[in-house]
This record gives structure tokens, sequence and C-alpha cells, in this order.
């Protein structure tokens, strides 16, 4: 994929960079030694803190955090419609209390499209509405109609942006998201609505969050025959290495997800033989690297004694040095997964991967 802050070799999983950094002290100059092609950042909590106007002063999300790579935002869609105690859904947009200091504030179509911009990023996510899982049918059908409706407002608002002197990126992308629950025919019905639409890209959203995976899988297998040929396909929020592989042989391009740090930060770390951790006793004298295979900074120079030892001591290393290994795992997991997809090999290599990435050592 073609942008104008560089191409984007697809699968690619995006690292997330929630507030602009990746958690456990990670920077984006560690990004670009890991093999990292795109960093995610979220809209609502940019917005909130500290401040996207402040971002865009600032010369945008790619200057302050020194990423020269390619961006792309989340909405704040997820983040607002998980806050359910705090929010207040209309057809205008939503209205909702921070989670930081309870302060009112009101988020619509137009508003998300004019943080994103005032940020800078290379992609834009429209803003939908997220549904839980389980949802009524009743209430996702209006939902969807509603979303689309949006995601109309989104189009024509950053149209205008990207016609602004003043706009950071007037090249700036629009993914729309598909939405429906765990509804068939109402996920069909959505995508071929937002498709019409010629966007830049199309999401899945509202998947991964409590449905078995099978589920997950069937979803994507029957809406993906609508999703636009010629446009990236991106999952949201997913997901593992297992859940990566059968996406993708289900025709995802894109992925992001907070576990291969999150799971770093508390000593989980992947591997080409499967998941270890750390905190286990066996590895108190192991003086090999945390996978044999693999040529991140962490293995290249540390051993899972010395990192089983920092997190022991509470020392903030241990995190960094696991959060490094986990993303370039994963980043690495990519460039092989394109590999084999360029040799059309892509089958073996799935079903060899599977039977190992999913096993707890």
């Amino acid at each position: 994929m073609k942008t104008v802050h560089g191409d984007i070799e697809t699968p690619v999983f995006m690292n997330v960079a929630t507030a602009a950094a990746i958690k456990g002290a990670v920077s984006a100059l560690d990004l670009k030694e890991i093999g990292c092609q795109v960093m995610l950042s979220n809209t609502y909590h940019l917005h909130l803190r500290p401040g996207d106007k402040i971002v865009k002063e600032l010369g945008g999300i790619r200057s302050m955090s020194r990423w020269n790579g390619p961006v792309l935002t989340d909405s704040g869609g997820f983040q607002v419609f998980s806050l359910s105690g705090l929010r207040n859904i209309k057809e205008e947009g939503v209205y909702f209390s921070s989670h930081i200091d309870g302060r009112k504030i009101f988020m619509g179509p137009e508003e998300s499209m004019q943080i994103q911009s005032n940020l800078g990023s290379t992609i834009a996510m429209a803003f939908d509405e997220c549904i839980e899982n389980p949802a009524e049918y009743n209430y996702t059908a209006n939902s969807i109609e509603r979303t689309t409706r949006w995601l109309e407002r989104c189009k024509k608002e950053l149209d205008r942006l990207n016609s602004q002197p003043d706009t950071i990126n007037k090249s700036q992308l629009l993914f729309g998201i598909n939405q429906g629950s765990t509804f068939a025919d109402l996920r069909i019905k959505h995508m071929k609505d937002i498709a019409s639409l010629d966007l830049d890209g199309y999401a899945l959203g509202g998947l991964a969050v409590g449905e078995p995976a099978e589920v997950m899988y069937d979803i994507i297998e029957q809406t993906e025959p609508f999703m636009p040929y010629d446009k990236p396909r991106y999952l949201m929020g997913v997901g593992t290495p297992v859940n990566i592989l059968e996406a993708v042989d289900r025709g995802i391009d894109f992925f992001d997800c907070v576990m291969p740090a999150r799971n770093a930060r508390h000593s989980h770390v992947f591997t080409e033989n499967g998941i270890i951790n750390l905190l286990n006793k066996k590895y108190e004298l192991d003086d090999t690297p945390l996978d044999e295979h693999c040529s991140c900074p962490t293995c290249t120079n540390f051993s899972k004694a010395y990192i089983r030892h920092l997190f022991k001591a509470g020392e903030m290393l241990a995190m960094r040095l696991c959060v490094i290994h986990n993303l370039y795992f994963y980043n690495n997991l990519m460039q092989k997964i394109r590999d084999n997809i360029e040799n059309g090999s892509f089958s073996s290599f799935k079903s060899e991967m599977i039977e190992k990435l999913g096993r707890r050592i």
C-alpha cells in the first residue's frame, strides 16, 4: 500500500503506541530497529492529553514522536463506547465524560476527523459505534445505519480538511469500519453499504471482544467476499499469532493488538516454539536467549536468567526488553507470512506454525 509517508508491505502488524509511545519504555526509534512498518495511536487519548491542537503545534504526531513512517490513528470510537456509564449516544455524536478528570466532552464524526487531521496521521479511522457482544438484533440494525450516516459525514469532513492550507497531511486517508456484532446478515449489509463510498480501506470492528475465535473466523469468512478486492482489509484489535495466521488465510491485511506488549510487561514472551513465562523458576539459571531463533536486540544480548532477575527485582528494564522482543517477534512473523505468500507456501507454513505458536511451554 502506497502512502504519502511511505509504502506498507502487507499483511502488516501495526505496533500500538496509544499515547504516541509503546507502553514499556519503547520509543519510535526502537520501533525502527525491530522492523515496525506502521505506528498506531489513539485519537481519544491524544485529544485528552496533551491535546490534539498542541500536537499540531508540535508539527503532528510524527514530528512529536520522531516516527518517520506511516501512522494510523484510531477514531476514538472504541474508547468512547467503552465508557458505557459515562456516555450518551445521539445522532449528532456522543456526549461523554473524560475518564481522567470527568469533564464533559462531545465527539462526533466531524470532531473525530478534526482531531485526527490535527494529529497529522497517514490513515484516519472513521468514527463509529463499537457494538458490544452479545448485542440485540434490532439495536444492532439501527446502530449500523447510524454508523453509515456518520461515515458519510466523516468522508465529507475529511475532504474539507484535506483542502485547508494549514492541514499537516493533505493526503490523509480514510478507512471505514464495518460493524454488525455477530449477525452475518447485518455484517454483509453494512459492508455493502460502506463499500459503495469508495474509501481508502475497510476495517472489521467489534470482533475479538469476547466471542469465541471460531465465531470471529466465521464472521470474517462471510463478510470478506463483500469487501473491495483492491483495498486493504483491517481486522481491528487482533490478536494472537494464531489469530493472525487464521485471519491472513481469510484475506485480512492489517492487524493491531496491545496484547504482545501487555503480555511482555507481565513476563509472558512469544517464541518460535510457544509461549514462556519468565517468572517460572526453571529459568533462574537459564543463560540462553528468550528465543534461540530470534535476532532481536534482547535475544542478541541478554539471557532468560538475567531478565527473570530484572522482573523479580522490579526493574523497568525487564518490561522494556520483553516488549522489544515480543514486538520484534510479531513483525518478524509478518515478514515470514509475506515471504511465504510470495513463495506460494503459506498454507504449509500456517499449518506448521499454528501447532507451535499457541503452545504454552
